[in-house]
C-alpha cells in the first residue's frame, strides 16, 4: 500500500477541478479595519483591503471587546482550566449564556467552542434521546447540521431549499407519533436568501415536531436586539432551539445554543461535544459578552452595515455584474466556474489588493461558484468603487458573463 501516493493523489484531484483551498497569510489592523497586510507570495506586508470577512459589524475591532478580553486575561489569566464540569466554569461563562438566553427569549442557554459544534453536538444528541426520531433538513443546510445529523443515527428526509410545501408533504407521510425535528437555517449565508420561519412553524405545530433553527449568520444583524431573524420576525418562541455563533456579528469566538431550561440541561448532562471539551477561554468569553451587550442596545453598527450592502449591491448591478438575488448583508456575484473564480480573486489580490475568497465546492453546487462579499460598516463609498472598477476591467480581461 503506498500511502504517500493516496494522499498525493487526492490533493491533486483538489487541483485538477479547481477548488484546492490556498489560505491567505494576513493580519487585520486594529482600529482601522477593513485594512489589512498580506505575508503571502512578496517581500514584506503589502495593504490589502478584506471583503469577505464573518465579522459583519467588525465588533472584533470595537474597543468594548477589546476592553472586556483585556481586563478578563488580567484578572483570571489564558486558559479555562478544563471542561465546564471540571474547572472551566467561569462566572463569565454563567453570565454570558444569561444574556443569551434573554436575547432569544428562552429559559436557558448553553456555550460550545464552535458554531460548527454547537450544531453537531446539539443534532446528534437531540435525535439520540427521541426514539425513533426523524429528521426533516434543509438541503442547504450547514455541513455541520448535516455532520449533526448523520451523528444521530436517526432517519432523516431532505426538504428542498425553504419549500413548505415539499416539507408539509414529506412530514405527512410520517405517523403523527413518531418524534420529528425539522432543522433550518434563517440566513443562508451562499444565496443570502431567508428561511420562512411562521410558515415552518405552523408545520411543526401541525404535525406534532420540534424546530431547530440555525442563526449563526442572523445573530447580532437582524432585530431590535440583535435576535436574528427569528426576532426581527417575531417567530423566537415559536422555535424550539435557537442556535447561534459568537464568531461571526458577535466578533470572537465561539457557538451556543438557546431554547427551553429542560432542553438545554438534557444537552449539557449527554453531549459529548459539550462535556469532554476544554471550555472556552474567559478571555474570549468576555469579549463574546461585552459585543452582545452592546449590539442588544446599539442599532449603529447593524444599520451602517445594512446600508453598506445595499450600496455595493447597487453599484454591481449598475455595472452590469451578475450579482446573485440577496435580500440580507450577503452579496454573492456569479462566476459559475471553479478556476475562474480563483482566478479572479488572485488577480483582485495581488494586482488591487482586495481580498475575497471564492467560494467553490462543496460549499456550493457545481457550476454556481462565486465571490462572496460582505461589506461592513467601514467599507466606504470609495472601496466599493474602487472594487467595481477592479472587477469590470477583471471580468473584460476574463471575457466573463455580464448580466446584461
Amino acid at each position: 500500500m503506498n500511502y504517500d501516493q493516496i494522499f498525493d493523489s487526492a490533493i491533486e484531484r483538489l487541483h485538477a477541478e479547481g477548488r484546492y483551498r490556498v489560505f491567505i497569510d494576513i493580519l487585520r489592523n486594529k482600529g482601522s479595519y477593513p485594512n489589512a497586510r498580506c505575508f503571502g507570495g512578496h517581500n514584506g506586508p503589502k495593504p490589502i483591503t478584506v471583503w469577505c470577512s464573518n465579522d459583519y459589524l467588525a465588533m472584533g475591532q470595537h474597543e468594548d471587546v477589546i476592553d472586556a478580553m483585556e481586563e478578563a486575561l488580567h484578572n483570571v489569566g489564558a486558559g479555562s482550566g478544563g471542561t465546564r464540569n471540571i474547572g472551566g466554569n467561569t462566572h463569565y461563562h454563567v453570565e454570558l449564556e444569561s444574556q443569551l438566553a434573554d436575547l432569544h427569549g428562552k429559559d436557558g442557554a448553553l456555550l460550545f467552542t464552535s458554531g460548527y459544534v454547537s450544531n453537531d453536538a446539539t443534532l446528534s444528541t437531540l435525535a439520540k434521546l427521541l426514539p425513533g426520531c426523524i429528521i426533516f433538513s434543509d438541503e442547504l443546510n450547514h455541513a455541520s447540521m448535516i455532520a449533526g445529523i448523520r451523528n444521530s443515527g436517526c432517519e432523516k428526509r431532505v426538504f428542498r431549499h425553504n419549500d413548505v410545501a415539499h416539507l408539509e408533504e414529506l412530514l405527512a407521510a410520517e405517523d403523527i407519533d413518531t418524534p420529528k425535528l425539522i432543522a433550518f437555517e434563517s440566513v443562508y449565508s451562499m444565496d443570502g436568501d431567508v428561511a420562512p420561519l411562521h410558515e415552518i412553524c405552523d408545520l411543526a405545530d401541525k404535525y406534532n415536531a420540534l424546530t431547530y433553527l440555525d442563526e449563526v449568520h442572523a445573530v447580532g444583524m437582524y432585530g431590535p436586539r440583535g435576535g436574528g431573524i427569528s426576532e426581527r420576525d417575531g417567530a423566537a418562541d415559536r422555535i424550539t432551539i435557537i442556535e447561534g455563533t459568537l464568531g461571526k456579528a458577535f466578533g470572537v469566538m465561539g457557538g451556543y445554543i438557546t431554547a427551553d431550561r429542560k432542553i438545554v440541561d438534557v444537552i449539557r448532562s449527554y453531549a459529548p461535544g459539550f462535556i469532554f471539551t476544554t471550555s472556552l477561554s474567559p478571555a474570549l468569553v468576555a469579549g463574546a459578552l461585552a459585543s452582545v451587550k452592546h449590539l442588544k442596545n446599539c442599532n449603529k453598527e447593524r444599520e451602517a452595515q445594512q446600508a453598506a450592502a445595499a450600496m455595493l449591491k447597487k453599484m454591481l448591478t449598475d455595472a452590469d455584474l451578475p450579482v446573485m438575488p440577496s435580500t440580507t448583508h450577503i452579496v454573492p456575484l456569479m462566476v459559475g466556474d471553479p478556476v475562474k473564480a480563483k482566478k479572479v480573486s488572485d488577480i483582485l489580490l495581488q494586482e488591487y489588493g482586495v481580498y475575497v475568497q471564492p467560494i467553490n465546492y462543496p460549499t456550493v453546487p457545481r457550476g454556481t461558484e462565486r465571490l462572496r462579499f460582505t461589506p461592513g460598516p467601514a467599507h466606504t463609498e470609495d472601496m466599493m468603487r474602487d472594487l467595481t472598477k477592479a472587477l469590470l476591467e477583471i471580468w473584460g480581461r476574463m471575457e466573463l458573463r455580464l448580466a446584461a
